[in-house]
């Protein structure tokens, strides 16, 4: 089993609920690429679409990190919370 499905079946088998990764060219014109894994929610956290019920989410998104203003490519292996793959 890869790394990916070992993740998103820990957080299935705690009843998260998985969505599957959105394309990397978003379909929101205020980005030019998919940059977080946040990106997939950013509706639900702006109130365009009502909360989900239950709210437990978890993904493993495509995306493209470059630097810039929060740049956190240096903390990846470093921390608990920065991943790449």
């Amino acid at each position: 089993m890869d790394i990916r499905s070992e993740y998103l079946n820990f957080f299935a088998s705690k009843g998260h609920q998985i969505v599957p990764s959105a394309p990397l060219v978003p379909d929101d014109d205020s980005l030019l690429f998919t940059n977080a894994g946040m990106v997939p929610f950013k509706s639900i956290f702006t109130g365009a679409v009502p909360r989900p019920i239950p709210p437990i989410r978890t993904s493993c998104q495509t995306c493209i990190r470059a630097g810039g203003k929060h740049n956190d490519l240096d903390n990846v292996g470093y921390t608990a919370r920065h991943h790449t793959f």
